[in-house]
């Protein structure tokens, strides 16, 4: 089993604190494969098996399994021997108010609690409040450019730019490792993963009727990563196809609303804020939209280069949040940065750029980052490799350099 240290080394972090640990992420990411790696290394810490169980909810052994019977086999289980308990919950979501079987292990147990979720609606504000300062969400992604160079073998002497392109082409998902590169099979894989784990959790938590409005929903943001959209711009762009079901007005907006709110809580996409760098505020219009993985957009539109551009915009987002950071798009005056990333001692403005070679886009590039003021470092990514590496004090960095970095 391929490691995935960034995330075992946050769950070693929390290991034997008081806190939930709550994995989530898009189905097929890797979340149970992370628990597993992480019961391996409990094991080589001497933990006895008996002192460890884990649950998947995705298997029938579980199908239908009440929060009253999942108190009742955990109880039995820790109750067998002595020592603390590591309690792994795989796709809890599964089992209806399982949070009151969570709260009781806490109150009656000396246990450390492992639980994964596919949806956002995992930590719904209800049971936010309900676990209020008694866990810690840990987010995973699909692989990074990184990982994705750890889990495929390519051929001697392959470059880094085309080991890149594949991973343009294919996306990150840990199980397309197994089959080599073979378009047909990742292909089928991918519409799996998409039709029946994804969007079938969606529908059925949504009771929706019209698939394939939620199915155009998607496919426009999937168009449209990086732009700025909003409801009732999609609203209005699919009422002009004649795509949306008739209704009252103002309706069809909403429904809209509500898909798109469902594809992020199934963490399908992400949405970037915008934020003001003079006025130092967030703004409440016109958010950009990024997908969770560049093979999911290739199964939706088809593999095709010709928006380079958002697409490397998109990549950068992700190993941002995957490197801990709160992403937002900075507006500048009339200009816009492609990134402000911050954490609780750093921010930083990243602009992203295909190329910087000719002198009209190395100026648009630089333009808005020459117009703040303050001193946070200042970064252009581009797939140029050049021996300037730096003009005004804005650093400018090889994209793959900078993944791989």
């Amino acid at each position: 089993m391929k490691n995935r240290p960034l995330y075992l080394k946050e769950l070693q972090k929390y290991r034997d604190k008081s806190v939930i640990k709550v994995v989530t992420g898009i189905r097929r990411c890797g979340k149970s494969s992370l628990l597993q790696l992480f019961v391996e290394h409990l094991k080589e810490q001497k933990v006895p098996e008996g002192r460890i169980l884990q649950i998947n909810f995705e298997s029938l052994q579980y199908d239908g399994m009440t929060y009253r019977e999942l108190y009742n086999q955990v109880m039995e289980k820790a109750k067998a021997g002595t020592g603390k308990f590591y309690l792994f919950l795989d796709e809890i979501q599964r089992v209806e108010h399982w949070e009151k079987a969570i709260n009781s292990f806490q109150v009656e147990l000396d246990a450390d609690i492992y639980i994964t979720g596919s949806n956002a609606y995992l930590l719904s504000s209800d049971l936010a409040t309900y676990l209020a300062g008694r866990y810690v969400e840990i987010r995973m992604l699909p692989l990074s450019f990184r990982e994705f160079l750890d889990f495929h073998t390519f051929p001697e002497l392959v470059s880094a730019e085309t080991k890149f392109e594949h991973y343009l082409r294919f996306g990150g998902f840990p199980g397309l490792a197994e089959f080599d590169f073979n378009e047909k099979q990742i292909h089928e894989v991918l519409e799996g993963i998409y039709a029946s784990a994804v969007l079938k959790d969606i529908y059925q938590r949504l009771e929706i009727r019209n698939s394939d409005l939620l199915d155009k929903v998607c496919r426009f943001f999937a168009d449209n990563i990086g732009n700025t959209s909003s409801a009732n711009r999609v609203a209005g762009v699919l009422e002009a196809e004649g795509n949306l079901p008739k209704a009252k007005k103002g309706i069809s907006a909403g429904l809209v609303s509500g898909y798109v709110d469902a594809l992020v809580n199934a963490f399908i996409f992400y949405r970037a804020g915008r934020y003001d760098i003079k006025g130092k505020e967030l703004l409440k219009t016109l958010s950009k939209w990024y997908i969770v993985d560049m093979g999911f957009r290739n199964l939706l539109l088809g593999y095709r280069n010709a928006d380079r551009g958002h697409i490397l915009e998109n990549l950068v987002y992700l190993e941002l949040l995957r490197r801990g950071y709160t992403v937002s798009i900075g507006k500048i005056g009339s200009l816009e940065v492609d990134f402000i990333a911050t954490n609780q001692t750093e921010k930083h403005y990243i602009q992203v750029t295909e190329t910087m070679l000719g002198d009209e886009t190395r100026a648009r590039e630089l333009e808005p980052l020459r117009k703040i003021s303050d001193n946070y470092p200042k970064t252009v990514l581009t797939m140029d490799r050049s021996f300037l590496t730096n003009e005004d004090g804005i650093e400018i960095v090889n994209l793959i350099d900078w993944l791989l970095g």
